[in-house]
């Protein structure tokens, strides 16, 4: 991950800019959310270190990373009017936890998003930026608003916003909230210079922090026209990263009778637009606003072009010819009587399938951002069914920006194998095809639920309302895999599971070490970063062996489950490792936990406390395959 982040910095850097609007952190709340794709997944855990890991690469480039969008923009519908109404717990533990370990990260710059809190605009919000952000979390850099969500002047810069953005008050408009209008709101006493002050200071604490005042490419006002500088060249080896990143990801969801990896097969059908070349080329639609060809990544602002994209028809093509293999496609999602042609009597008939979503500014075959529902595009079911019908050895692969639903097909017998080929980039086709012949052994693990019906899921996008649209996150800390053990509901797939071309043995678990000391509990500014809350007291060991004949990598994970009396979910997940073993080796994982890790927040006392009893530690390949079992006594 921070690879990743190191290459998005260097070639952010090569290009002149100075502040890269990413990472997105929002939680995968309700599972249709249209920027989902842009995020981490489900937990917060898991969000808060893909997000210090970016931000740990970006900036060593030198470039400022904007932590987004602060706070509760888990939807797209009605993100310019609406209001989260969410409670203080729900508001630490879950959605603003990715955001501290941003400022642990020492992020440059936090960007406040559209919506209300509990009736406040994100941007002048004072409980999220001044009371958590700037004092719990102690952040020192500056928070700017996103494009024209800044609604005033002194009660946004009162409320702990320094730089709004673009600088008008609107698109075009020629007027802004700051200018004079802030010259107007200190001279009146309404803001007080002291805080004018502390924006500067802060913007450019930044500046100085990535060393941005010496040896760093100019200033282009330019840099936002795609054109601009469209022949420089900055991405360097970063195809090779892209495609080990997409090996990586590749999550194997089933493989009966491990027909995966492919074995010299004589004949391959490949079927579904899903697996060729966009009709318009990989640039073709505005900020990727179409689903037409290979899915790499979804639409929106947080989208890239392409430099190329690899189409999984011709990646597989060129694999098979080195077998000998005959390959016949039809790459049409409607042609039905295609698809079966070219199936029936194949060795392996592959299956692509999509789902789309991105920002709403841009509405894609009648989705506004968010996704209408979880089912396939293109009606991707039928496509499966039909082919599944004349070949024995189906194999679906599914690129998407969420969980989708599979259960119209997923236990035929004729399906035999699922790849979750999530949205893997302009290296796309070369990735899974990587997998598909085992040339790299599947190791990605899902980061969200994937649920038997939508219902299913604690939270849903609300479509409909007017003026100020109320969305209650009445389900608490229950979101994602959280609800589904709380509410006793089996999932399709459950969080962190997937496959392997290799099986692993989980053994060994070792607890040592105490959370005593609980009277120190830190309040006040500053206080979430103490290093009392922090530093590790509690170390598991667990030895994780490959029993297989391949190598490959295993990702062991970490889940607490905390006293009754703290009314959490049954699972939570507080650490996981990616380990690559040969076969037959074995290898010790270790896990620092630290007082954060028991801790939940108290709206009471204002403070992170350590409930009182017995915390228990679980250890698995998923979080419903917990394979070693301890506890600690709090």
């Amino acid at each position: 991950m921070q690879q990743r982040g190191a290459a998005m910095g260097a070639e952010f850097r090569g290009k002149g800019v100075h502040v890269a609007l990413g990472p997105m952190m929002n939680l995968m709340r309700a599972p249709a959310a249209g920027r989902n794709w842009e995020g981490g997944g489900g937990d917060p855990y898991l969000s808060g270190e893909v997000a210090f890991e970016t931000i740990q690469g970006v900036q060593s480039a030198g470039v400022q990373a904007c932590a987004k969008h602060y706070i509760n923009n888990e939807q797209e519908h009605f993100r310019q009017s609406s209001s989260s109404v969410i409670d203080d717990r729900c508001e630490h533990e879950l959605y603003t936890y990715p955001f501290l370990r941003s400022v642990q990260a020492n992020v440059a710059s936090v960007l406040c998003s559209y919506n209300q809190i509990n009736g406040s605009w994100a941007c002048e919000n004072d409980q999220t930026l001044n009371g958590i952000l700037k004092g719990e979390f102690g952040f020192q850099g500056y928070v700017m608003s996103d494009w024209w969500a800044t609604h005033s002047t002194a009660p946004a810069v009162n409320g702990g916003l320094d730089m709004t953005m673009p600088g008008d008050e609107s698109a075009n408009s020629g007027t802004t909230y700051f200018g004079q209008n802030l010259v107007n709101a200190v001279q009146s006493g309404q803001v007080p210079e002291s805080r004018i002050d502390d924006m500067a200071t802060r913007i450019l604490a930044a500046w100085y922090l990535l060393g941005q005042d010496s040896g760093y490419p100019a200033v282009n006002f330019n840099a936002w026209n795609a054109n601009e500088g469209s022949q420089v060249n900055v991405q360097g080896n970063h195809a090779e990263l892209i495609r080990t990143i997409g090996d990586a990801s590749t999550v194997l969801l089933k493989n009966e009778g491990n027909v995966l990896p492919l074995e010299a097969p004589k004949t391959i059908a490949i079927v579904g637009n899903g697996a060729g070349n966009s009709s318009v080329g990989p640039n073709g639609y505005t900020d990727r606003g179409g689903d037409d060809g290979v899915l790499g990544m979804g639409w929106g602002s947080g989208t890239a072009n392409y430099p190329y994209l690899v189409a999984p028809v011709d990646a597989i093509t060129a694999r098979a010819k080195q077998d000998g293999t005959v390959v016949t496609s039809s790459l049409s999602d409607t042609d039905l009587t295609g698809a079966i042609n070219a199936a029936r009597g194949k060795d392996v008939a592959f299956v692509f399938i999509t789902a789309d979503s991105g920002e709403g500014y841009i509405t894609v075959e009648g989705n506004a951002g968010d996704r209408n529902d979880l089912s396939a595009w293109h009606n991707g079911d039928a496509l499966v069914e039909q082919v599944a019908s004349v070949n024995n050895n189906t194999i679906v692969v599914v690129n998407t920006v969420g969980p989708i639903l599979v259960e119209a097909w997923i236990d035929n017998p004729n399906v035999t194998a699922l790849v979750w080929s999530g949205l893997p980039g302009q290296e796309a086709g070369n990735a899974v095809t990587d997998v598909l012949y085992g040339d790299y052994n599947p190791g990605g693990r899902l980061p969200y639920t994937i649920g038997k019906a939508i219902t299913d899921y604690s939270a849903q996008v609300i479509y409909d309302g007017t003026n100020i649209v109320q969305i209650p996150y009445t389900e608490g800390l229950f979101i994602d895999y959280r609800h589904f053990d709380a509410a006793g509901i089996a999932p399709r797939y459950e969080f962190g599971f997937g496959l392997s071309y290799t099986t692993f043995e989980y053994s060994n678990l070792t607890i040592t070490g105490s959370t005593a000391g609980g009277s120190r509990q830190p309040t006040g500014p500053g206080s979430a970063l103490d290093p009392w809350l922090h530093d590790p007291v509690v170390t598991v060991t667990a030895t994780i062996k490959n029993n297989g004949t391949v190598a490959g990598a295993e990702v062991p994970q970490l889940y607490t489950s905390p006293p009754a009396s703290a009314n959490s979910a049954p699972f939570n997940l507080k650490g996981f490792d990616s380990v690559f073993l040969e076969p037959s080796e074995s290898q010790v994982v270790t896990f620092n936990l630290s007082r954060m890790s028991f801790s939940v927040w108290d709206v009471v006392s204002q403070r992170w406390e350590i409930p009182t009893g017995v915390t228990e530690i679980s250890v698995g390949a998923s979080s419903r395959d917990l394979r070693l079992k301890g506890s600690i006594t709090n």
